[in-house]
């Protein structure tokens, strides 16, 4: 590749992070990159780091992960074999039982998921079990998904790009990690009481341990390690349901008690 390739390479990341940042900030829509040319997936990361030091800058921390295309279905729906990953801050961190204010969201939708935390640092090729061994912590939790493009629609690099649609999250009552118990808990969604989804632990790669050794490859790929006191949401269990205004949403795990949240 040629120092002029690379150079423009460099400046249509930078371009196109600021392009999503902004829209983030500004709840609006924006053209998807591959509107405007070819996108390589490691183009589409770069943007996705960039973005979020664009936000470290402004003061946000990060607090680790979140998992996507964790269905084998999602894979097969978007032509690939491997999961993606994005970035979580505390800026997206919702606490268990507060209140999410929607304006500023484009079309939020909800998921629900098993969260890990991580108590040792964590980063290769392991195995689940090796994986399992670095885990502070289980809970139930939920995703906030959000898309800067309008709707929802995306190709592979795109939602990279987009940090994996990442917008907030919060997670349940921390349990003592016990992979034995992860392999099929049921999951249920209810907004203002009643069930509107259910789902089982074993939709997330079939074992939700095999989410977080995919985060740990990806970690290495990435140069970076999973930390102690990181999270990551390991992905979802049903697919993403519209997230209205003005709702009471509850999040149950079996055995791992419930998270809450209310919109506004």
């Amino acid at each position: 590749m040629s120092n002029d390739t690379v150079t423009h390479s460099a400046a249509r990341v930078a371009e196109l992070a600021e392009t999503l940042d902004a829209a983030a900030l500004d709840g609006r829509t924006v053209h998807r990159p591959t509107d405007t040319g070819p996108l390589t997936l490691d183009e589409a990361y770069a943007i996705q780091r960039a973005v979020i030091e664009r936000r470290r800058a402004r003061g946000e921390t990060p607090t680790g992960v979140k998992m996507g295309f964790t269905s084998r279905a999602k894979m097969v729906q978007m032509g690939v074999d491997d999961v993606i990953w994005g970035l979580l801050t505390d800026a997206m961190r919702v606490e268990d039982g507060g209140t999410l204010d929607l304006d500023g969201l484009i079309h939020p939708r909800i998921e629900p998921e098993i969260a890990f935390l991580i108590g040792r640092p964590l980063s290769g090729r392991v195995t689940s079990e090796e994986a399992a061994r670095s885990l502070a912590g289980i809970a139930v939790a939920h995703e906030i998904l959000d898309s800067r493009y309008a709707g929802f629609r995306f190709t592979l690099p795109d939602v990279v790009a987009d940090n994996a649609s990442a917008s907030h999250y919060a997670c349940g009552p921390w349990h003592h990690p016990d992979s034995r118990s992860l392999g099929n808990v049921g999951l249920t969604v209810e907004i203002d009481g009643r069930v509107v989804a259910t789902g089982s632990s074993a939709a997330i790669l079939g074992h939700p341990l095999r989410s977080l050794a995919a985060a740990a490859r990806l970690a290495a790929e990435a140069g970076i390690t999973l930390g102690p006191g990181q999270i990551v949401l390991a992905g979802a269990a049903t697919a993403a349901l519209p997230l209205p205004r003005g709702a009471h949403v509850r999040v149950l795990g079996a055995g791992l008690g419930q998270v809450e949240v209310t919109t506004r």
